[in-house]
């Protein structure tokens, strides 16, 4: 009887210390292999291996590209790279980031439940947002086990709450109870025919972020439903890829966005554009303050005044688009006409 021997960990902030509780109990001939994703900034350095083999008795590194799945080891995506698995192996993949990060948690779940199917497990930590949550989708629609931690437990319950919203969870646990609950199903033994077909968006979707050369995803078809939005990212088209539970867009070249990470990424690049508006039109009305000063000096009042408008008009403008980043950065509504002005500190522009 077959026993399920790939255990798939997705986790974001707040992720270290839980995966730290999740490793320390795992005995050292736990039949499965862990793949591991956190996210990570771009450039940065992972201490995570050293990390989880301190914590616990299993073995902790980052895998080579092609290394085979091995029971008793824990295989961390290195930064900037893809972890996904195919056919009893990983691959490493700089493929274009989905939900805005490399790596990232769906690539990983995603083929993992294509490959092996009911013999996956996958486990959805603390962190933001939702990426993950496809990833989940596609474990429990292949026949595998979905964990995820007890949102109430979670420094960052986003995602977590997230694949509770969409996806069938089979074990809800808190952090000290996920590594005992894992040993447990990795030992159970199964009938080894729960795989379910995968979703139509599933089958559908290209593995960009599973292909270690990019050429090689180039494909004239699209990749899902025009929708008339652009890709934070590169600026493509995307296309909207949707089955029952949940929705998700792609560009041609490979860039996933679910409609969570689509909203914030959209958010941060609203607010980098109105700072550039807001320090625009500071720098015109310093350059219409020193034009209006001139002008007096040479005795063109009617001049000045003309630059005295200009410079009061820009300073109205820029203190509409402050309380706009305001609304922005508070995540409220309109503010009342009767509001007291708030200002945002901003580099002070030329005398």
């Amino acid at each position: 009887m077959p026993h399920r021997d790939l255990v798939v960990v997705g986790a974001s902030a707040g992720g270290v210390e839980v995966l730290r509780s999740l490793v320390a109990p795992l005995p050292a001939d736990l039949p499965a292999t862990l793949l591991v994703v956190l996210h990570l900034p771009e450039g940065g350095h992972s201490a995570l291996p050293q990390i989880l083999a301190r914590a616990g008795r299993l073995q902790a590194r980052h895998p080579a590209d092609n290394d085979r799945l091995r029971p008793g080891q824990i295989l961390v995506a290195p930064p900037n790279h893809h972890l996904v698995v195919r056919d009893g192996i990983v691959r490493l993949s700089h493929g274009p980031t989905e939900n805005g990060h490399r790596p990232a948690i769906d690539p990983l779940f995603r083929t993992a439940a294509r490959w092996h199917g009911p013999r996956v497990i996958g486990v959805i930590l603390s962190g933001t947002l939702d990426d993950g949550t496809a990833g989940q989708l596609a474990v429990a629609a292949r026949g595998g086990v979905t964990v995820v931690q007890d949102p109430a437990d979670a420094v960052y319950p986003g995602m977590p709450r997230s694949v509770l919203e969409h996806v069938r969870v089979d074990h809800v646990v808190s952090a000290g109870g996920l590594g005992s609950l894992l040993d447990r199903l990795c030992r159970e033994e199964f009938d080894g025919h729960g795989a379910g077909s995968a979703p139509p968006t599933m089958r559908e979707e290209r593995e960009e972020a599973a292909v270690v050369e990019i050429g090689h995803s180039q494909s004239p078809d699209p990749p899902g439903v025009p929708v008339g939005l652009g890709c934070p990212e590169c600026g493509g088209a995307l296309f909207e890829l949707r089955d029952e539970a949940l929705i998700r867009y792609r560009c041609r070249v490979g860039h996933a966005w679910s409609p969570e990470t689509l909203l914030a990424e959209q958010s941060a690049g609203l607010e980098s554009a109105l700072w550039v508006a807001v320090r625009t039109l500071d720098d015109r009305s310093a350059l219409c303050r020193r034009a209006a000063d001139a002008a007096r000096e040479r005795g063109h009042d009617y001049v000045a005044g003309r630059y005295d408008r200009q410079r009061a008009e820009a300073e109205a403008a820029a203190q509409v688009l402050c309380q706009a980043l305001v609304r922005a950065q508070r995540g409220i509504g309109d503010v009342p006409p009767d509001a007291t002005p708030v200002t945002l500190e901003r580099p002070a522009g030329p005398a």
